[in-house]
């Protein structure tokens, strides 16, 4: 039996997680008060419905808490966010992302049940911003308050050298995960690793840490 997942909320977040999900072969089913966003996505999706999510009796005709996981993509309006992450916990949906606006509304939705919070808005700005900023950054993520991942080419500055010869772990406390070169995935590589220039590394480590790691290799400096 396919995963199944539903998703509250078809903006262009929600709309956007839809079409992942079902990239991924799992059943979605899609929720929405706007009947013109509903059939928007009812040829993409599994089962796509008008209802209205601050209405418990509806989420509960349609056996929402059978759904593995939930995502509440509802967009600015913070008190049906609320109170559907509310309804969905007291009918005891295990896993439960939300899209907050704030950080305010976050804490609010961590308190009620939350499993996960979303910030696509600020989150893709810290992406974008590690892109504007350094061209070896290939992609960046943020996995808590502190601590973030980054994919980063290896430039000039890191050619021919290995990951003792970087100092890369007692200078500036991060983590090496991976190195990709072509098609070649290196895992939890070993200290007398050389790196080639245009390698893929996958590094972990606080924010203020990647931060110096990033400027230190970076070729534009």
């Amino acid at each position: 039996m396919k995963r199944q997942f539903a998703v509250i909320g078809l903006g262009r977040f929600g709309g956007s997680v839809c079409c992942a999900l079902i990239e991924q072969g799992v059943e979605v089913l899609a929720i929405d008060q706007c009947e013109a966003k509903v059939n928007q996505y009812r040829d993409v999706v599994t089962h796509a419905v008008v209802a209205d999510s601050t209405d418990e009796q509806a989420l509960r005709h349609l056996g929402i808490r059978n759904f593995e996981h939930v995502i509440v993509a509802i967009g600015d309006n913070i008190q049906a966010s609320i109170l559907t992450t509310l309804i969905l916990d007291e009918l005891g949906v295990e896993h439960i992302t939300v899209k907050a606006q704030n950080d305010y509304h976050e804490k609010v939705l961590v308190k009620i049940g939350a499993e996960r919070i979303v910030h696509p808005e600020r989150d893709m700005g810290a992406r974008i911003a590690h892109h504007l900023m350094s061209k070896n950054v290939l992609d960046y993520l943020e996995v808590s308050d502190k601590y973030s991942i980054i994919e980063m080419f290896a430039g000039s500055k890191m050619h021919a050298k290995t990951l003792v010869e970087l100092n890369v772990r007692a200078s500036f406390g991060c983590n090496v995960m991976a190195i990709k070169r072509g098609a070649e995935m290196i895992v939890s590589p070993k200290a007398d690793q050389l790196i080639h220039q245009d390698d893929l590394l996958i590094v972990l480590g606080a924010d203020e840490d990647i931060k110096r790691f990033e400027q230190m290799f970076d070729d534009t400096k």
